[in-house]
């Protein structure tokens, strides 16, 4: 039998190791660590770019920039998640009274539990991906031989930073490396995890909306002849029940999210021109490939990023609209006037789409997503005739 949760096990951990899930002792303490340790990272980023501003270091400012904005990202998603704590658990005990409705010989937790497993699958593979792009992103660096002697090199760091102290024996360059290299994986793990998350409560939102198409089609041939109306209407009373809980999930999702999504496409959009800058012109300097595989996952990971928020976007669209369809083609005209009359509030309700939006500005879809990569592709070509 399948395990009755929506949540990934890996996705729960990590949540709990960013202090965000619900019932953790200590939360407080979790949450202070990682304002506190993010702001010192930004700010050591800050540094460095302040000192290195200057035109012809562009390809580190660049650099520097997009490890920056991902940080930013991660800081803004936390503190989201920490402030809107209450709308997350609401999200939470939906998903689980949903679950409690499901019979084990019923559609219902089929359909649950086949999109489930399918969000479970998507979330490993994403932790996945971002785990390989976190590697990529630092290997070039572990396999360098630095010089620390060399008071006139700059040291390779896998994150573009300005310490407040001299780097100048090889243990201190390692007990760096070290903790950049622990940094970069875990901020790529919190990157991917809210990712990971948004897509699955979405598939668990799509997956109560087959559910209603399924009652939507039997509405009209289950029992015509026998039907009484107190059983009629006692169905009918269901299937308005499931529609008004599915939008409520959803616009708790959308309220738990719009502001990330916000962030994610104004950040997104100068990320991939700024790493869409770093492949292009590292393409025949020296050190080439080391510069290109640095950047090429990076830059993938990010596309992906944009591309899941407006797919989700999409998603949760057209399945609103197939609701209005599907009580449209049921067998209404079986039915009895007075009783064909109550689809048509469903209908009217159906006409107005679910919708996941970038702060209440822009509703995310894959058109949106096109105008994302045209603006990113317009500054990249801004700063390739900058260079």
């Amino acid at each position: 039998m399948a395990s009755k949760r929506t949540i990934n096990r890996t996705v729960e951990l990590m949540l709990t190791m960013f202090g965000v899930w619900p019932g953790i002792s200590c939360v407080l303490l979790y949450r202070v660590f990682w304002m506190i340790t993010l702001a010192i990272n930004q700010f050591l980023h800050y540094r460095y770019f302040v000192t290195h501003f200057h035109f012809d270091n562009l390809f580190d400012l660049m650099d520097c920039l997009s490890s920056f904005l991902a940080h930013v990202k991660l800081t803004v998603k936390l503190m989201i998640f920490s402030l809107k704590q209450r709308k997350f658990i609401e999200i939470l005990t939906m998903t689980a009274e949903d679950w409690k409705d499901c019979d084990n010989t019923d559609v219902e937790l089929r359909e649950t539990a086949r999109k489930a497993k399918l969000s479970s699958r998507i979330c490993n593979g994403l932790i996945i991906l971002h785990t390989i792009a976190a590697f990529a992103y630092v290997v070039g660096i572990l396999l360098a031989d630095a010089d620390v002697t060399d008071p006139t090199a700059e040291l390779p760091l896998m994150m573009k930073m300005e310490y407040p102290f001299g780097i100048d024996t090889q243990r201190k360059y390692r007990l760096v490396l070290a903790t950049q290299f622990v940094f970069v994986m875990v901020c790529s793990w919190g990157a991917g995890l809210f990712n990971a998350l948004f897509l699955t409560l979405t598939l668990h939102v799509g997956s109560q909306i087959n559910i209603l198409l399924c009652w939507l089609t039997e509405v009209g041939y289950k029992d015509i002849n026998n039907r009484t109306n107190e059983s009629f209407f006692t169905g009918m009373a269901k299937i308005i029940r499931k529609h008004q809980s599915i939008i409520n999930l959803s616009e708790k999702i959308e309220n738990l999210y719009s502001y990330i999504a916000l962030l994610q496409f104004t950040s997104n959009t100068v990320m991939i021109c700024s790493l869409g800058f770093l492949i292009v012109t590292a393409i025949g300097s020296p050190d080439a490939s080391e510069k290109i595989v640095r950047s090429l996952l990076f830059y993938a990971v990010t596309n992906l990023e944009a591309f899941i928020f407006c797919f989700a976007g999409e998603y949760l669209s057209n399945k609103s609209k197939a609701i209005g369809n599907a009580a449209y083609n049921s067998a209404w005209y079986d039915m009895k006037a007075k009783d064909s009359r109550v689809l048509l509030f469903i209908i009217l309700r159906s006409q107005r789409q679910l919708q996941l939006t970038a702060g209440k500005m822009a509703v995310l879809s894959l058109e949106y997503f096109t105008t994302i990569m045209k603006a990113s592709g317009s500054y990249l070509s801004v700063l390739l005739a900058m260079k």
